[in-house]
């Protein structure tokens, strides 16, 4: 059995995976992506509802929240406001 010390740390997993070729494209491509799922698991986290939770909120279904948790589907737009105001936080869409 390994001990915990011997595991690899994510920042060690990281740099591993930056070496390999193709890796920094699909980070970059994948990156408004992984900032919208992690702004809106820590909204959703904020006010102590869980995915059922939120999805009952908005007249949806679990395994929907948990989908685009998950990177597993695109949320329109409309579906992102109805997220928006029922956690009660403002939606920000921008370019820079």
């Amino acid at each position: 059995m390994r001990k915990l010390n011997d595991l690899t740390t994510w920042s060690e997993y990281e740099k591993r995976l930056s070496k390999r070729k193709g890796f920094q494209k699909l980070s970059d491509n994948y990156e408004p992506r992984f900032q919208l799922v992690r702004s809106l698991i820590s909204a959703r986290l904020k006010k102590n509802l869980s995915q059922k939770d939120l999805a009952d909120k908005i007249g949806s279904k679990q395994p929907v929240i948990s989908r685009l948790e998950n990177m597993e589907s695109y949320p329109t737009f409309s579906f992102l406001e109805r997220i928006s105001r029922a956690l009660d936080t403002k939606l920000h869409i921008y370019f820079q």
